[in-house]
């Protein structure tokens, strides 16, 4: 046979976890494989058979869950309500800032064409009362 031997219950010493935890977790799997007795694993935790089942259902059950298949690629983001407010502020800022300039370029035009101000109020008044543009015709 090729390969690596088959690490056993004494993997669990390398994962990240508390001692106890990976204790517990390391009896158990000997006694899912049948190297451990359930009255010996209990005496190696100091607990009661009934705990024990109650333990090894809990980690299977967590270790189906984690093995159950999931999409490929990372989880989308969802955004919170504190980055959807942010969003929204910076579209806000875009459109004053949008403002500020067409405000700007309003003013530099009042300032560089003020006779086009001019003529336009003077159009809006319209001609002075009893003037006209054309001289009316009479008829004889």
């Amino acid at each position: 046979m090729r390969g690596r031997y088959p690490s056993g219950p004494e993997f669990v010493r390398k994962l990240a976890g508390s001692e106890q935890a990976k204790e517990r977790l390391q009896v158990l799997l000997e006694t899912v494989a049948g190297t451990c007795r359930t009255n010996e694993a209990c005496q190696r935790l100091n607990i009661s058979e009934q705990r024990l089942d109650q333990i090894r259902i809990d980690a299977l059950q967590a270790a189906v869950h984690g093995l159950e298949p999931r999409p490929a690629g990372r989880p989308a983001h969802i955004p919170n309500e504190a980055e959807l407010e942010v969003q929204r502020l910076k579209e806000r800022i875009i459109e004053l800032e949008a403002q500020v300039k067409a405000a700007v370029i309003r003013a530099e035009l009042a300032v560089a064409l003020p006779q086009a101000g001019g003529a336009e109020s003077k159009k809006a008044e319209g001609p002075p009362e009893g003037a006209s543009r054309r001289p009316s015709r009479k008829s004889s």
